[in-house]
């Protein structure tokens, strides 16, 4: 967590009210600075009592200022719309949970469990269809390392997000992004050193991360195991 997020964060609150006034019932903060990314844009979950065109219209006209104040485009939901969507969007919602500062309003997550079993099957279509992509990605890649090197990087932050789904389905809730990432690899025999590399690439340092064209075979097994441990997940 950086020192200067939260100062951004009252800023969008103050945006959002003068969009929605009493109507803006709960901003959270999630992600990025609040999850130990100082360098990625603050983003957001702002819940409200309704939601208009002329609403979005406002939001609209801030966006370019967010933008310049390195503020994500806020999820903008109406409450009512929130708490029906947990079960569309266990994945989403979940990491949201683990990690998150609430920073106006009411905690919009008292009381709300996204059901353990829809998590499981949200993890295995995930997996599947992430394994599905790398295998089609590295062929379209032509055998370049260059093109190789860029699908494992953009892939690596949606895979240590699948890691950290499967560590709540063993009921580890920490909110520490490194801790619950090694925490699903422990519970899925997913090797320390490759999740090690794959956080490095999430995190952009100046010390040199691994080459992550060399990382796609242990990287490809990794997910595979995942794949089968989600499959055969006892709820």
């Amino acid at each position: 967590m950086t020192a200067t997020w939260p100062a951004a964060a009252a800023s969008l609150v103050a945006d959002l009210r003068n969009v929605f006034g009493d109507r803006l019932w709960s901003v959270v903060a999630y992600g990025g600075p609040v999850d130990g990314n100082p360098r990625a844009p603050l983003t957001s979950l702002a819940l409200v009592s309704g939601l208009s065109i002329g609403d979005l219209e406002g939001c609209a006209r801030r966006a370019a200022h967010w933008e310049r104040a390195g503020i994500g485009t806020p999820l903008v939901l109406p409450v009512d719309e929130f708490r029906r969507s947990l079960d569309a969007f266990p994945l989403e919602f979940t990491e949201i949970m683990r990690a998150h500062e609430r920073v106006y309003g009411a905690d919009p997550f008292a009381g709300l469990e996204v059901p353990r079993e829809q998590l499981r099957t949200a993890c295995e279509t995930q997996i599947k269809g992430h394994l599905l992509h790398l295998r089609e990605g590295f062929i379209e890649a032509h055998g370049s390392p260059t093109a190789v090197a860029r699908l494992v990087t953009a892939a690596a932050p949606a895979f240590t997000a699948l890691l950290r789904n499967v560590a709540r389905l063993n009921d580890v809730t920490t909110s520490d992004h490194m801790a619950a990432t090694r925490a699903g690899a422990l519970a899925s025999g997913v090797p320390d050193g490759i999740v090690s590399d794959l956080l490095a690439l999430e995190q952009p340092s100046d010390v040199p991360a691994a080459d992550p064209a060399r990382l796609f075979p242990g990287y490809l097994d990794a997910v595979e195991q995942l794949a089968r441990v989600v499959d055969t997940w006892k709820v």
